[in-house]
């Protein structure tokens, strides 16, 4: 883990309101696993005040992070305002990142809107599998476009809820397809999954259901990234009874799917 002041290299708008911005850090880039992610801290000013978590979506040139954001805030705001050149605070890489798939495996990626960030980043680790990609997206106008992402080509099967693109409806519904003409003997299958909350709690459902390995990248508001302020906790499966519970930036983010306690979400 480092906490460096970091230059800005780019900040792109790759679709309204959503960013990519690179930062120069060959110390973070050379620890960065897919799954991790950084606390930044957007202005060095008292507002506001705490930094903010952001999974990193791609690694470049061995030297290079790569954050994927949406405006949602006055936070997301002010990053979207900076320039290259620029310096932000970044504390990073943090938590446990995904399990990579045995040689055997068929890895199928299942993301949701602005989930896609740290998928993007294991499937451009992912090597010699093979692996589908599915995005869902609100519509055509809302879709990420990977090549500006990653420079690994990757083939992506998206999903819109209005049907404007690819397959009509959620992406849940087209992971459900796909799991059934798997073959069997191709080997087995583990699901890689990030994205909103309900997304997640279906695609274990489904995994649940088949048998399959699945990891879920949990997001939370995160005060210090670092387990210490418990404010990303979330309530954790439990066989007897007893209540406990995750943080989401030490234990997690990529969590087995079994040990989250679903019918708290």
């Amino acid at each position: 883990m480092f906490d460096q002041h970091i230059e800005i290299l780019f900040n792109r708008e790759i679709n309204s309101g959503i960013f990519l911005m690179g930062l120069r850090s060959p110390e973070i880039a050379g620890e960065s696993r897919p799954g991790q992610f950084v606390m930044v801290r957007v202005n060095e000013g008292i507002a506001p005040m705490l930094r903010r978590p952001f999974s990193i979506c791609s690694v470049y040139d061995v030297n290079t992070i790569c954050i994927l954001y949406r405006i949602i805030g006055h936070g997301t705001e002010l990053m979207a305002g900076k320039k290259a050149g620029e310096k932000l605070s970044i504390l990073g890489p943090l938590g446990q990142g995904f399990i990579l798939p045995r040689d055997n495996e068929n890895a199928v990626l299942v993301a949701g809107g602005i989930g896609a960030a740290p998928l993007y980043f294991l499937a451009g680790e992912i090597k010699n599998h093979h692996m589908e990609f599915m995005a869902g997206f609100g519509s055509s106008r809302d879709i990420i476009p990977v090549e500006k992402i990653i420079e690994k080509p990757i083939g992506i099967s998206v999903a819109t809820d209005d049907g404007s693109t690819g397959y009509a409806g959620m992406v849940t519904g087209l992971l459900a397809e796909r799991l059934d003409q798997i073959r069997k003997d191709a080997g087995s299958t583990t699901i890689y999954t990030c994205g909103p909350l309900p997304m997640m709690k279906k695609v274990a459902s489904i995994a649940s259901g088949r048998g399959i390995k699945c990891y879920v990248s949990m997001e939370a508001l995160m005060a210090c990234g670092l387990g210490a302020c418990q404010g990303c906790a979330i309530k954790a499966a439990s066989a007897d009874g007893e209540t406990c519970y995750h943080s989401v930036c030490k234990d997690g983010p990529v969590f087995p799917y079994q040990v989250i306690d679903w019918s708290n979400i």
